[in-house]
Parts: structure tokens; C-alpha cells; sequence
């Protein structure tokens, strides 16, 4: 099975790849994320200084994290003295070195990045949602490198094409679609406080729970630029999940938050499960599936009504307890009311065992 995929000309093994974040944050960090099999490695952010980071930092629930952490909390200095050299002599695999974030940052932290990097990814999560900024940014990236540039979108971007169109227009190769959502917030109640967070008690969110959000900017994004390189992050914690951003147009992925939910060695265990999900599907490999058309079906305005699997339902009730339209009544059976049913669709995607089909 070929996994093997192509950003910018870059050929990586796999699909697979980390997120900017805690957990490539130093050395022996990324060579722990490279054990794991990963396509390429991505660093964590680095800028002109450390930054000062609030403790504690990172809050996990089943399906999202919650982080107040900003760039490397480690110098520059220290990533192009020590950490990058070591990197450069021992990783076998393309470095995408992350970096951020003013015009002034990259005209000081490209040319001496450059000679570590394999690319380049942009944060543009403190740079507001100027396009000129953005522009400036890119033009001052480009006049110190080479290399491929990947520009990180951040969900408060308003017009994620025009961004993608500033980007491109002034140098970048592609986007990596998309940053943490935010600001958010977590309140402990019995203790009447915010629990983590900066000093306006904000955070930013990640996970599974902005996966449909990241899926729908990717798909918008390769319908309006169907020949740039676009990378898909936000919420994969699958195999499942990373055929899902394939298809909607990603060339590769990254995932981070979800290791730090459900446990680091989550790279390796996707990695290994993709060739039997490309199997299940009938995909021969990674590139068949980014040249398979996303079908949206047409619109329509009239109900289908659900139908009901007696053997497999189990009476659990979820689905009479959930709709919206009062539609449903279970006694010894399920019953649907077709005067009632709206057709939405939600009992369908809630049944525990499947035994609800006809809607979605």
C-alpha cells in the first residue's frame, strides 16, 4: 500500500505529521514524535524571544484540549545554536520549521533558519486579520528563502479564501488549514474560577471537537485553489480521520491534540491502521485518494421519513428522547409519525446500533 504523498515537491512516506506544539517543542521531544513513524516533523513555534507561559497550561476533556500556551518558550538562540544542527544531522525525514510572527520577526528569524528547514510554516495566530499584514509577512518570508512556505490559518480569519489568495499572491506554496479556535474558557465551578488561562482567563481550543470546522475550511479551500499545497489539521485522532481530510482536499495532515488526549504513541497506531482503512474503502493508496471527487449531493426540500431495523434496535430510547419534531414513540417497538417527521436526520445519526437508516 502506497502512503507516500507530495507537498511542494516535498515527498514524505506518509500522510502523517505533527502539529506545532508542546510535544515538538525540543529535541528529544521530536525525535520521540520521529520514532513514531511520522511523514515529516514539525516544530513548535519559534519567534524572537521565549515566551512566558501560564501555568498550569493544557486542560483535556474526551474530546477537545484546552492550551494557554503561546510559541517555544525556548530562545532562539537555542534552537539555531543547539537543537536545529542536531536535528540537521540526525533526522532522515523533511523538517518544517515553524516560525512566527511579525514582518520584524521574519526578517531576523528566516535567513537564520533557513539553512535547518525544509519548509517553513507560518503562524499568523498574534498578527490580527489584516491582509496587508498578511501580505508584508509573506513578501519578507520570501525575499529570505527558498523554501516552501506554508501559511497556518487561524479560524477568526474572516474570508479564509481572500487569506489564502493574500498568501499565495505574495509567495506562499500553501496553508496549513487550520489553527486552534479561540479565545475560549474553562470555569471550575466549585471553587468559583477560571482554571487555566492567560490573564483574561482565555484559552485556545483543539481536538476532535473543530474537526468539522477544519474539514469545511479545507474542502473551501481546494475548491477555490485546486493546485496549492494544503495541509489539514484540527481534530484527527483516526485513520478514518485523515482519509476524511484527504478527501476533502488535504495533500497531508497534522494532529497533535489528540495525542495529548488519548496518548503520544497515537501516530504510530494511526500510521499502521491506514493501509487496512485504504483497504476497506478501496483505495490503492494515499495519492488515489486526493484525485477522488468530495460528492455533495443536490439540495433537497421535501422529508425522507426513517426506517427502522426492529432486529437490530435495541429500545434504548435515544432516539424518542432527541427528536426535535416529537416524531417518535417506542411502547414495544418503535414507531415513526410521517405527519410529524421533519426529515432531520439527527435520530439516524444518534442510534447506538445503526438500526435507523432512509434519512442521512
Amino acid at each position: 500500500m502506497d502512503l507516500s504523498t507530495n507537498i511542494s515537491g516535498i515527498k514524505i512516506d506518509n500522510p502523517v505529521m505533527p502539529a506545532s506544539g508542546p510535544l515538538v517543542g525540543d529535541y528529544e521531544k521530536i525525535m520521540f514524535i520521529d520514532s513514531m513513524g511520522v511523514g515529516a516533523i514539525v516544530t513548535k513555534t519559534i519567534s524572537t524571544k521565549a515566551a512566558q507561559v501560564p501555568r498550569p497550561c493544557i486542560y483535556g476533556e474526551n474530546n477537545f484540549a484546552m492550551n494557554a500556551e503561546l510559541w517555544s518558550e525556548l530562545p532562539p538562540e537555542k534552537w539555531i545554536d543547539e537543537i536545529l544542527p542536531k536535528l540537521k544531522k540526525n533526522l532522515k525525514k523533511p523538517l518544517i520549521v515553524s516560525a512566527g510572527y511579525s514582518k520584524e520577526d521574519m526578517e531576523k528569524l528566516i535567513p537564520q533558519l533557513d539553512p535547518f528547514a525544509d519548509a517553513f510554516e507560518i503562524s499568523t495566530h498574534y498578527v490580527g486579520k489584516d491582509y496587508n499584514t498578511i501580505a508584508e509577512i509573506v513578501k519578507t518570508i520570501r525575499k529570505n528563502t527558498k523554501k516552501p512556505i506554508f501559511m497556518k490559518i487561524s479560524p477568526h480569519i474572516p474570508d479564509p479564501v481572500e487569506f489564502t489568495k493574500v498568501a499565495i499572491g505574495n509567495g506562499a506554496n500553501g496553508i496549513v488549514a487550520i489553527n486552534s479556535l479561540g479565545p475560549t474558557m474553562k470555569i471550575d465551578i466549585k471553587n468559583r474560577k477560571v482554571l487555566i488561562g492567560n490573564e483574561k482567563g482565555q484559552v485556545w481550543l483543539s481536538g476532535p471537537a473543530i474537526k468539522p470546522l477544519a474539514l469545511a475550511i479545507v474542502k473551501m479551500l481546494r475548491d477555490a485553489f485546486p493546485d496549492i499545497t494544503i495541509i489539514g489539521v484540527g481534530g484527527i485522532k483516526s485513520a478514518d480521520d485523515v482519509i476524511e481530510f484527504l478527501l476533502a482536499g488535504a495533500d497531508a495532515v497534522q494532529l497533535l491534540s489528540s495525542a495529548l488526549i488519548y496518548g503520544k504513541d497515537i501516530y504510530e497506531r494511526i500510521i499502521k491502521d491506514l493501509p487496512r482503512k485504504l483497504e476497506k474503502y478501496g483505495f490503492n493508496s494515499v495519492e488515489e485518494i486526493r484525485k477522488t471527487k468530495l460528492d455533495i449531493p443536490n439540495v433537497k426540500y421535501i422529508a425522507n421519513n426513517p426506517i427502522v431495523d426492529h432486529e437490530k434496535c435495541t429500545l434504548c430510547k435515544i432516539c424518542e428522547k432527541v427528536c426535535p419534531y416529537f416524531a417518535i414513540t417506542i411502547d414495544t417497538k418503535v414507531h415513526v409519525d410521517p405527519n410529524k417527521c421533519f426529515g432531520c436526520g439527527l435520530c439516524e445519526s444518534r442510534c447506538p446500533v445503526k438500526a435507523i437508516s432512509g434519512v442521512l
